[in-house]
């Protein structure tokens, strides 16, 4: 079945050369995307976003601080993803056993075209884009980021939803003999994430499939996760499986495990901290002084307007 740029970011963000070859060796190993692809934005994303520049590299996210991405090492063995083990480094070292090929992703819910979309399906007709965010996590620190992916709302108008459908829910893969920390309550199992659907349509929400030019390593969602650079980086669900599109709020599994401590939102604000640690301040990986928080992660000129009126103490 067939599944179916923001603004100023930095030279010093855009991927230097050997990065860019990279990326072909990417369009390589994931052949199913087809030989019509392009990376980065179109000339028609180009013109939307004002951004874009001639050769098709993205050039806008953020704000116009320059920020260097951290390194392919920091980014693939410095990970929160409790299906490998609590520690930072446990996906790294515990992900060897899992297998991201072949993958199949089940759509359901109100939506025209329901089924089950095998991976190679799923990307199939989409131009991935690079796009260098920054990864915000609720313990704080962060990263910057160069991931390849497919805008979501690209991939959700595909499957045409219906006018009911208020939020998009997504669950993540459960396989216990793959995933060690499945064999443990650390949380409810398997992990769900949601987001309302003006959020899950924005043109900044991104479906990964890849860093730094090669497809994701287990230890970093593989094969396709979620990217929103503006929320908290568990709102970031990995090995997707399965997405719903709902007309309710969906659970979402930290808010299940620590309703006070993880609100549904997840948005990055400075002014609302953690009840164990203050989210003003952030360390960002290789770096030895803490930074100040942006609001929305720096992307407030983007997604603010989504939360106009909204109490964000409240809506955490």
């Amino acid at each position: 079945m067939l599944i179916r740029k923001p603004s100023d970011i930095p030279s010093s963000e855009i991927t230097d050369e050997r990065l860019y070859y990279n990326r072909r060796e990417f369009i390589t190993t994931a052949g199913a995307l087809g030989a019509g692809l392009l990376l980065g934005c179109g000339p028609r994303d180009a013109e939307r976003w004002g951004g874009g520049s001639a050769d098709g590299e993205t050039v806008g996210a953020g704000t116009a601080q320059p920020e260097k991405p951290n390194s392919y090492e920091d980014i693939t063995t410095y990970n929160n993803y409790y299906e490998f083990g609590t520690d930072k480094t446990d996906p790294s070292q515990n992900s060897g056993d899992f297998k991201p090929r072949p993958w199949t992703v089940r759509v359901e819910g109100l939506v025209k075209k329901p089924g089950d979309y095998h991976f190679d399906d799923l990307i199939k007709d989409h131009r991935v884009q690079e796009r260098v965010y920054r990864l915000r996590c609720v313990e704080a620190w962060s990263m910057v980021i160069p991931w390849m992916g497919i805008p979501l709302a690209d991939m959700l108008e595909r499957f045409e939803p219906q006018p009911s459908a208020k939020y998009v829910a997504f669950t993540t893969v459960f396989r216990p003999s793959e995933m060690p920390g499945q064999r443990r309550p650390i949380l409810p199992w398997p992990y769900v994430e949601g987001l309302r659907m003006d959020e899950a349509m924005h043109p900044l929400t991104l479906m990964a499939t890849g860093l730094y030019g090669k497809p994701l390593p287990n230890q970093n969602g593989a094969p396709i996760r979620l990217i929103v650079p503006w929320k908290y980086g568990f709102k970031g669900i990995k090995s997707i499986v399965k997405i719903a599109f709902v007309e309710k709020q969906p659970p979402t599994t930290w808010n299940i495990a620590n309703s006070g401590e993880y609100g549904f939102y997840a948005n990055v604000n400075p002014e609302v901290d953690h009840p164990r640690w203050t989210q003003s301040r952030e360390r960002r990986i290789g770096e030895f002084r803490r930074r100040p928080t942006l609001m929305f992660n720096g992307y407030a000129d983007q997604v603010a307007s989504m939360y106009a009126g909204m109490d964000l103490r409240k809506n955490y």
